[in-house]
């Protein structure tokens, strides 16, 4: 009787599983704003209970929140996104000098110094390419703003979209904790002891990620761009967002941006050994704080999902799901993880 009602049980949550998977593929277009929203509801909270710990009521704790999230996330549109259109510009007119200079000058230093022979680089089939590629890229947004505005209805979805979000966020924030006592409660009452402690987990290890190396890539992004900006570096602003962003896997975001930051250096400074050596210095100093401060703090001894699973996750996620699958990749990733963990302890115990 126990193994027939252990594989019914098996059989049901299967069934909801692909039942749920289905109706996420059908219901794309429309989950959006609602995941969007129960994201930034998601990273309000903490924020939230803190504020409440200080006397405040939960709306007004959550219109405090919500108020700081939509001013930072206007500063970002406002100042960082033109900033770094600007220096992508800048970057686009000096690729042909670029080229020119590693042809010239890199291209014979190596074969010199290194006895490495380069072989024969078509300069021009290059910077061709490169030119192509440009043009393309900056046709993009233009193309998908004509592409909107010739349907009335992508308008008014695209309009929905970004008036819905935030209205979402602020209500599923202000009933955070209702809204998950009454998921809890549908469940079968034996039920829910496990999916508590399981939900506990999960958010546990989704935290670690979002609340923590999320926190520790944008740190050093500021760092490095910060510190490049100093030293005079023409696309410092640029090399640092992109260092920070490939700081979601340790120590490739320290690989990239001082790589990139000492050819842009070389290239940019005709006397260039001592804004290398300052260059150099701002990465250096941005590992060390990384190492001493920001990683133990931030992130501290949380098991959380590791780099490489959370870029398969969204990967995956954007495959299979659109837009809609990135932003459910770190939850069900977090949920595979801690399942295959019990899984693994009830096998080896």
């Amino acid at each position: 009787m126990n193994d027939a009602l252990r594989t019914y049980r098996v059989g049901v949550g299967l069934a909801l599983l692909v039942l749920t998977g289905l109706l996420i593929y059908w219901l794309q277009p429309i989950l959006t704003p609602f995941l969007a929203g129960a994201l930034l509801a998601y990273l309000g909270d903490p924020a939230t209970r803190q504020l409440q710990r200080l006397k405040l009521n939960r709306t007004l704790a959550v219109s405090v929140v919500f108020l700081g999230l939509v001013g930072l996330l206007v500063a970002v549109v406002l100042t960082l996104i033109p900033l770094i259109g600007r220096q992508v510009d800048m970057l686009r007119t000096q690729i042909p000098g670029m080229l020119s200079w590693a042809q010239e000058q890199l291209l014979p230093w190596l074969q010199q110094t290194l006895g490495v022979d380069p072989g024969e680089l078509d300069v021009d089939a290059v910077r061709a390419a490169i030119a192509e590629h440009w043009q393309t890229t900056g046709n993009v947004a233009a193309e998908v703003i004509a592409r909107v505005t010739r349907s009335g209805m992508a308008l008014a979805g695209a309009a929905i979209t970004v008036g819905l979000t935030p209205v979402v966020a602020f209500y599923l924030l202000r009933d955070w904790d209702r809204v998950l006592r009454s998921t809890l409660n549908t469940l079968p009452p034996h039920w829910r002891d496990t999916a508590a402690r399981l939900a506990g987990e999960c958010n546990e290890v989704v935290g670690a990620f979002l609340r923590g190396q999320l926190l520790v890539m944008i740190s050093l992004g500021l760092i490095y761009g910060f510190g490049l900006w100093l030293v005079g570096l023409q696309l410092g602003i640029l090399i640092g967002v992109l260092s920070g962003l490939a700081a979601i896997v340790p120590y490739l975001g320290f690989i990239v941006g001082i790589t990139a930051a000492s050819a842009a250096t070389i290239f940019q400074f005709s006397d260039w050994l001592i804004p290398l050596l300052l260059v150099w210095l701002v990465f250096g100093a941005g590992q060390a704080l990384e190492s001493a401060v920001l990683t133990p703090y931030l992130v501290g001894d949380r098991i959380g999902l590791h780099p490489v699973a959370v870029i398969f996750a969204i990967l995956a996620g954007g495959q299979l799901f659109g837009f809609v699958g990135v932003l459910l990749a770190l939850p069900v990733a977090a949920a595979i993880y801690v399942l295959l963990r019990h899984a693994h302890a009830f096998v080896t115990g």
